[in-house]
């Protein structure tokens, strides 16, 4: 059985859960998410714990008993402490601001690059040309992050651009000057 699967999902005070079939619903203090998930898992409310079971034992239900778990998981995280990725911005002339809930870049180009974040999303733009994205559904986080790196992704020989804050950067040696003989 999987080990991550098998793992109950415990519901903090404040998160209301509901169950219809494998339509999953999570409402908590920062927001509601739902989600339908594939028949082959069962999903069982027992106290303030969920469980999630396989119906059969073929390769693919066993393939999706960690994703499932790990899903809802996420979304009852998600509703209660929310989640947060951090950008960096390095260059010379690269800056970022906001105006209004807009997020305004300065990135090289002719024009300056304008994202409006989506609903359930935040924008935080922080001293030093940090860039936080926040928002309760862990994917539509990521993929606005990865919509902003991608407006200038960093560049290996002199690391401009746009990168996580944990990201590491291997940076290559430039062209060498020629020896005279």
């Amino acid at each position: 059985m999987s080990r991550i699967g098998r793992a109950p999902i415990t519901i903090p005070k404040g998160v209301t859960v509901d169950l219809k079939g494998n339509d999953v619903s999570v409402k908590g203090p920062k927001g509601q998410l739902s989600r339908t998930l594939r028949s082959e898992m069962l999903i069982e409310h027992k106290d303030d714990k969920i469980v999630i079971t396989r119906k059969n034992e073929d390769r693919m239900s066993k393939n999706l008993h960690g994703l499932s778990r790990t899903l809802i998981a996420n979304m009852v995280k998600g509703v209660t402490d929310g989640f947060e990725v951090t950008l960096e911005i390095a260059g010379v002339g690269y800056r970022a601001q906001m105006e209004g809930k807009k997020l305004v870049m300065q990135l090289g180009y002719s024009h300056p690059v304008e994202i409006d974040p989506p609903k359930g999303t935040e924008i935080v733009v922080g001293k030093g040309n940090v860039i936080t994205v926040k928002g309760f559904d862990k994917q539509a986080v990521g993929d606005l992050a990865a919509f902003i790196r991608d407006k200038r992704p960093p560049e290996v020989y002199k690391g401009k651009g746009i990168k996580y804050a944990n990201e590491v950067i291997r940076r290559k040696v430039g062209k060498a000057a020629s020896k005279k003989k």
